[in-house]
């Protein structure tokens, strides 16, 4: 038996009948990391003595016939922009290389509670700015699938650590598909959540308004497990709701697929999508069609808007969230935008990325006196009529399907040196996040040279359930979820 191969569910029945040990997978996956990750390069910290001593306790208890947790002996890895206590949070950049947070996440001390392994944190993003992993301040992951092409952004380590089995989920978070684009792009399953669903207490903020922390799984089942334990209400997090959190994992056979109203907006489907992509995707919708779900064609207008609305409002926010790193107040009593960079290089700047550097000047310059009403309230107004297009769209659809990425993943440095051919990479995930909407992403297929590619249905606010429960359904219908690279 190969336990890299289990869902956590098995893994947890095995556990209780005493089968196989905590101890047992712990070694399993740590096994697979030292062996894989050199080459994958997933990790910026692997914590293999932590997990060993976890692993230890939680076989105790289960010795002892104690109760135990309901991730109880899960190897999980976390993106390293989740604080966690004693151990280097680096947010991929070499501004916090060393750092080690006196106290955790509100989602990572979740996970613990319920006695989650952790097998280490994973490589991002400098501050998850990117959708390639390559603007990391340390090293590119690679895709498990061929090491010559990028895993997706920015929580491409997390993503590229579940399709290569060194764990078995992973924590990373989306602000404008950065969970759901990696998750696409490396064959497994990603949810963006509702935004205010999980705290982001914890979380180096990139986009307050946007960031969304969420899971990435190789199956429906195990995102519904893990979601009911990070979801919920945060004291420490005044954006958090107060919605009650259902018991997913009992719901996933509840949303029928027969009479299911699924809508196919039409502005993802044309353009610059990839022909193959388009035609997977497109293959999907006939698929559920075949299981008696009714699609309907809609249109969501404002979609061809939401690159420039997301690369206004974001780097905004990131300009104020970066500037506690270095206690900067960018632009002042600065003549130009020229001086500004000169004096900002010459300062801790130095210690920043290319990306992290370009998204704070963009930000600043929005932000400015005299452009702040020709970009960032137009760009506010324009967010708004993007969330009111999907609220009156799902008064006529229960979930609308789309393609992730208009393409499947690109070679290592075919990008880049183009940061707008970067950013157009989010075309179809961006506007979900700027309506603050559910999304999960899933595999339903290949292309021609054996890349992945992904769909994702979108909810309404807060019904994760309905798209976990029609994902689950799909998963169990088709086998795109067990297809692994041969590594």
């Amino acid at each position: 038996m190969d336990i890299t191969k289990l869902t956590i569910t098995k893994i947890q029945k095995l556990l209780k009948q005493k089968k196989i040990s905590a101890l047992d997978v712990t070694k399993a996956y740590l096994a697979r990391t030292k062996k894989l990750d050199p080459e994958i390069k997933a990790f910026i910290t692997i914590t293999d003595e932590l997990a060993l001593k976890q692993a230890k306790k939680i076989d105790d208890k289960i010795q002892k016939d104690q109760k135990i947790g309901k991730l109880a002996g899960i190897p999980m890895s976390i993106k390293d922009i989740y604080l966690t206590k004693g151990i280097q949070t680096t947010a991929g950049s070499k501004v916090l290389k060393g750092y080690i947070p006196q106290y955790s996440s509100t989602v990572y001390q979740k996970l613990i509670n319920q006695d989650a392994i952790l097998i280490g944190k994973t490589n991002t993003d400098t501050f998850a700015f990117g959708a390639s992993t390559e603007n990391s301040g340390y090293f590119t992951t690679k895709n498990p699938w061929n090491f010559d092409y990028i895993p997706g952004g920015s929580s491409g380590g997390s993503a590229a650590c579940v399709s290569s089995s060194m764990s078995v989920f992973s924590m990373g978070s989306d602000t404008g598909g950065s969970i759901r684009h990696p998750a696409s792009l490396c064959g497994i399953t990603g949810l963006k959540p509702t935004y205010g669903r999980n705290s982001r207490y914890g979380i180096t903020a990139m986009a307050s308004s946007f960031d969304c922390p969420g899971p990435l799984a190789n199956t429906v089942e195990d995102i519904a497990v893990i979601t009911e334990v990070t979801a919920g209400k945060d004291p420490l997090d005044a954006t958090t709701s107060s919605t009650s959190v259902p018991k997913y994992s009992k719901l996933l056979n509840k949303h029928k697929l027969k009479g299911l109203k699924i809508g196919l907006p039409k502005e993802y489907f044309s353009g610059s999508i990839d022909k193959q992509v388009k035609q997977k995707v497109l293959e999907t919708t006939k698929f559920f069609e075949k299981q008696g779900a009714k699609i309907i064609d809609i249109s969501l207008p404002s979609t061809n808007q939401g690159i420039a609305v997301y690369y206004v409002l974001v780097p905004c926010e990131i300009s104020a969230n970066m500037a506690r790193y270095d206690g900067i107040r960018f632009g002042q009593s600065k003549k130009d935008i020229k001086d500004l960079l000169s004096y900002y290089l010459e300062t801790r700047g130095a210690f920043m990325e290319d990306e992290m550097k370009r998204r704070i000047m963009i930000g600043t310059y929005a932000l400015s006196a005299g452009y702040f009403d020709a970009y960032y309230l137009k760009a506010s107004k324009v967010r708004t009529l993007i969330k009111n297009e999907f609220i009156e769209t799902f008064k006529k659809v229960d979930t609308i399907l789309a393609p992730v990425s208009p393409t499947t993943a690109w070679k290592i440095g075919e990008k880049i040196d183009d940061p707008l051919q970067m950013y157009l990479a989010d075309v179809f995930t961006v506007c979900i996040n700027v309506a603050g909407l559910p999304s999960l992403a899933l595999p339903c297929g290949f292309s021609s040279n054996n890349l992945p590619i992904g769909f994702q249905l979108i909810g309404n606010y807060f019904q994760e359930d309905k798209i976990l429960s029609i994902g689950h359904q799909y998963q169990q219908l088709t086998d795109y979820h067990f297809q692994k690279p041969k590594l």
